[in-house]
């Protein structure tokens, strides 16, 4: 592939059916080599899930969803060779790690292309997507959090504009490991 995408991928929000895909997905994202440092979720558990499950992912973070929306990278194929999502956190609600939200913003989760599909600039375009649609909605601000050793994506996030806040999260499930907050202001 090229150093840019092709015209040919699409870049867009899911649909509530199409579930199986985001399950489908989702588990390759957690076979990839870095999963344990990129999602707190294990390949095991995920699989595990009845199909309920993804269905109600999918309509939570599908097109016309309020509190969430899930990005895909489509192939002139059909197929999903990438994705995020962008979870609406209110301002005096309190996020997962139990921090107090104190402005509206987009919380970036999910992150995962495909092996043969990195560098190719659809990372960059499904970076493009999420954060023009948490500026649509609102959102003061955009962030992500990544593991104090994810030194790649950190590089990454960098690239599209991200910078640490200085906030830094504990890991309960492995004892003296933190993630790092990274955040994107709107300008």
């Amino acid at each position: 592939m090229s150093s840019l995408i092709s015209d040919d991928y699409v870049i867009r929000a899911i649909r509530a059916d199409e579930w199986q895909a985001v399950k489908r997905l989702r588990l390759d994202a957690l076979r990839d080599p870095v999963a344990h440092l990129a999602f707190l979720e294990t390949y095991e558990k995920a699989a595990a899930e009845p199909d309920a499950f993804w269905q109600g992912r999918a309509e939570r973070s599908g097109e016309g969803a309020a509190g969430a929306r899930q990005f895909i990278a489509e192939g002139p194929d059909g197929a999903w060779v990438g994705t995020l999502t962008v979870l609406v956190e209110e301002a005096g609600s309190t996020d997962w790690a139990g921090f107090a939200v104190d402005r509206k913003q987009g919380h970036v989760v999910g992150v995962f292309v495909q092996p043969g599909y990195r560098g190719t600039g659809l990372t960059e375009a499904l970076f493009a997507a999420g954060v023009e649609w948490a500026w649509g909605i609102g959102a003061e601000r955009v962030r992500l959090i990544v593991h104090e050793d994810n030194g790649r994506a950190q590089g990454f996030y960098r690239k599209v504009g991200f910078v640490p806040s200085g906030v830094i999260v504990p890991l309960e499930q492995a004892s003296g490991e933190s993630e790092l907050e990274f955040v994107l202001e709107k300008s």
